[in-house]
C-alpha cells in the first residue's frame, strides 16, 4: 500500500477566495456569516448564510464558460486552480491517462433549477437553455475540472448530503493508496444558496435565524453555507521525486452507515466510523490531538456527535481538542467537508486550532474542549476530520503532519 500526501489546496467561501485569506479568518476567529443577497430573500423566513459575497463570476470566466458552468461548477474551478498551482504539477503523457477527479456535491446546480423553474413555472417561459442540462447535472464540476487540466483518469462526483466531500476524498485517498491512481484531485462544491435551495431547507426547521453556535447549550440550528475546498492527494514517492512540498498525510478513512433513520443521527454510526478512520491510519486514540467536528448547531447532531467521540476516544476524549469551523463559514452541505479540511492542515502544519465561535453557554452534554471562541496555538501531530450526513451516511478522514 502506498502512502498518501497532500500537494495542493485550493478554496473559495464565505471567509475567503483562496486558502491563505481563509486560513486567516480561521486564525482570527471571524464570523464569514450575513445577510443573504439574492432575489425573493425577503419570501424566506431564514435570510443568513456563508454567503460568498461580492463574487462576480464575469472577471473569471468568460461567457461561453458561464454558459456551462453553474455556480457550484464556478467554485470548483477556483478552487482547483489554486489547488494545482500550488502542486507545481502538469498532467500530460502517462500521468494525465492515470489522474482523475473525484468531488462532492448535494445539490449540484441547484441554483440553475431554481432559475429555470423560475423562467418555466412563474415566467411562463415554453423554451430553457439548451445547456440547462449539462449545467446542472451533478457530475458538472468534476467534468470541467479534468477537462481544464487535462485529467484522463478516473472522474466522478459522490452525492451523500453532508458527507459527500469526505466520501469523496476517503475514495480519491483508497485510489492512490492502492496504486490505481499517482493523483487525485478531490474535495467538494456546492452553492445551494438560492430562494428554492434555502425554502426546501426551512421546510426542516432546522435552521437558525440568528447565528450558528455549535456546542453552545443555547443554540437553535444550523445556518447554510457555500462554496468549494479542492486538494491534490499524491503517491507519496511520486511527490518526493520531483519535489514537491508537502502539506500533510493522509493516514486512514473509514465510512459506514447508521441503517436506522433518515435524519435522526446516531452515536454508533459515528463512533464505528471514528475508530474505523483510527485502524486503517494505524493511529492510537491518545495520538490524536484534534478533531474537526462535524459540528452543525443543531441539538440533535452535537450532543451526538460528543457522545461518540466520547465512545470512540475513551478517557482520551477530555484530553484532545474539538471545533467547528461551521460557526464562521456556514454548513457548506456537499462541500462542507473540503472547506473544513483546511482547519486540518492549519492544525498540523501552522500549530493553530480553529475555535467553535458563538459559544456562550455550556452544555453538559457536549462536555468536551470545544476551543470556544478564540483560536489556540497547540503542536498536534494527528487529526480526524468528522462528516456525519442526513440518511446515517458518516466518513471520517485522519491525517498526520509531515
Amino acid at each position: 500500500m502506498k502512502r498518501v500526501v497532500i500537494t495542493g489546496a485550493g478554496t473559495i467561501n464565505a471567509l475567503g477566495r483562496d486558502v491563505p485569506s481563509t486560513l486567516e479568518a480561521m486564525r482570527e476567529g471571524r464570523c464569514g456569516i450575513s445577510d443573504l443577497e439574492f432575489r425573493d430573500v425577503e419570501r424566506l423566513s431564514i435570510r443568513i448564510g456563508g454567503q460568498v459575497k461580492g463574487y462576480a463570476p464575469e472577471s473569471v470566466f468568460n461567457r461561453q464558460q458561464l454558459a456551462l458552468y453553474d455556480r457550484f461548477t464556478q467554485f470548483a474551478l477556483i478552487s482547483a486552480r489554486e489547488a494545482i498551482a500550488q502542486s507545481g504539477l502538469e498532467f500530460s503523457n502517462g500521468l494525465a491517462d492515470r489522474s482523475g477527479v473525484v468531488l462532492g456535491t448535494s445539490g449540484g446546480g441547484l441554483t440553475t433549477q431554481d432559475e429555470n423553474y423560475r423562467s418555466v413555472y412563474e415566467e411562463g417561459k415554453n423554451r430553457v437553455h439548451p445547456f440547462v442540462v449539462p449545467k446542472l447535472m451533478n457530475n458538472a464540476a468534476a467534468s470541467h475540472v479534468s477537462m481544464e487540466f487535462n485529467l484522463r483518469g478516473p472522474t466522478f462526483t459522490v452525492a451523500t448530503a453532508c458527507a459527500s466531500s469526505n466520501h469523496a476524498m476517503g475514495l480519491a485517498f483508497q485510489m492512490v493508496r492502492s496504486g490505481a491512481c499517482p493523483v487525485m484531485l478531490t474535495g467538494g462544491t456546492e452553492s445551494m444558496l438560492c430562494f428554492g435551495g434555502v425554502k426546501a431547507w426551512e421546510g426542516l426547521r432546522v435552521m437558525s435565524k440568528d447565528a450558528c453556535r455549535p456546542f453552545s447549550a443555547n443554540r437553535n440550528g444550523m445556518v447554510q453555507g457555500e462554496g468549494a475546498g479542492v486538494y491534490v492527494f499524491e503517491d507519496h514517492d511520486h511527490a518526493r521525486a520531483r519535489g514537491a512540498v508537502i502539506l500533510a498525510e493522509v493516514a486512514g478513512f473509514a465510512m459506514t452507515s447508521d441503517a436506522s433513520d433518515i435524519v435522526m443521527p446516531s452515536k454508533q454510526g459515528a463512533a464505528r466510523a471514528i475508530n474505523g478512520a483510527l485502524q486503517d491510519g494505524g493511529i492510537n486514540r491518545d495520538e490524536v490531538g484534534y478533531i474537526n467536528a462535524h459540528g452543525t448547531g443543531t441539538a440533535a447532531n452535537d450532543k451526538t456527535e460528543c457522545a461518540a467521540v466520547a465512545d470512540a476516544m475513551g478517557r482520551h476524549a477530555d484530553r484532545l481538542m474539538m471545533s467547528s469551523t461551521k460557526a464562521m463559514h456556514g454548513h457548506c452541505i456537499g462541500g462542507t467537508g473540503a472547506v473544513e479540511l483546511l482547519a486540518c492542515l492549519m492544525a498540523l502544519r501552522d500549530g493553530i486550532i480553529a475555535p467553535t465561535i458563538g459559544y456562550e453557554e455550556p452544555d453538559p452534554e457536549c462536555a468536551l474542549d470545544v476551543v470556544p471562541n478564540e483560536a489556540r496555538e497547540a503542536r498536534v501531530s494527528c487529526v480526524l476530520s468528522n462528516a456525519f450526513a442526513f440518511g446515517g451516511l458518516n466518513a471520517v478522514l485522519a491525517l498526520r503532519a509531515v
